[in-house]
């Protein structure tokens, strides 16, 4: 077989054409079109691992989105801030409610614009959910939840939240076809064959981030091979299921 050029790079903004991603592309899709009186909150859910937040990046890049990041060490200021840093505005200043006011006025000049909050359940944690809905309501534009598997529960503790969401997605396992498309953007230069990504898939469980890194170490064998093609029978290289090895 022919030897393997220098390994393609696929970069941060590469999305394989993925059923999450298309899923999340039509919850938001919904919310964004929704006819005039329905509640545009949107929820996209599942378990850590399975490509939400590619698949939201990529949303957020075909619907031309707000998105904010939520993380572990964010308060009220923090929250505030990052939203008006996204809409444009250099070194926001004033207290909290100027803040949230001035948000309101700018996101009320584009009521279509989808606004998406990722990892929002860290969100509902601290007790913060309540924001984004004054958002929602004070500017009627349409947003979307992306959060772990929990979240659709964890909302039920707001309910002023939970009765304004009308459309859900649900992130669902890798399959083949997902592991095909997924080995056609990380490893371009290299024909992985079926029995082998099937066999990948239910190693990892279907985890996303786990078959594009066992991906990763299947690139490296293949290139170390001057391998152009590989299958399961030629494989003999480490699987990233997610478990510690252990001792023997």
């Amino acid at each position: 077989m022919n030897a393997l050029s220098k390994p393609v790079n696929p970069g941060f903004g590469s999305v394989a054409p993925l059923k999450n991603v298309a899923e999340c592309l039509a919850v938001a899709q919904k919310i964004i079109d929704r006819p005039v009186g329905v509640d545009g909150l949107g929820v996209f859910f599942g378990p850590s691992g399975y490509g939400k937040s590619k698949a939201s990046q990529y949303v957020q890049n075909k619907t031309k989105a707000l998105y904010i990041e939520v993380f572990d060490y964010w308060t009220k200021k923090v929250l505030v801030e990052s939203i008006l840093a996204e809409l444009g505005v250099d070194k926001p200043r004033g207290s909290i409610a100027d803040m949230m006011r001035q948000i309101l006025r700018m996101l009320q000049d584009d009521p279509n614009r989808l606004l998406i909050v990722d990892e929002a359940d860290k969100l509902v944690d601290k007790g913060l959910i309540e924001y984004i809905r004054d958002i929602y309501k004070g500017a009627r534009i349409p947003v979307l939840l992306v959060g772990e598997e929990r979240l659709p529960d964890k909302l039920k503790a707001y309910e002023r939240c939970e009765n304004r969401v009308t459309a859900f997605g649900m992130a669902n396992p890798c399959d083949l076809d997902d592991a095909q498309a997924l080995a056609s953007i990380y490893q371009r230069q290299l024909r992985v064959q079926d029995d082998l990504l099937s066999h990948i898939v239910r190693e990892t469980n279907g985890v996303t981030s786990r078959v594009v890194t066992t991906l990763a170490e299947v690139g490296q064998f293949a290139r170390a091979r001057q391998l152009s093609e590989i299958s399961l029978e030629q494989y003999t290289g480490p699987i990233f299921t997610g478990r510690a090895p252990r001792r023997k």
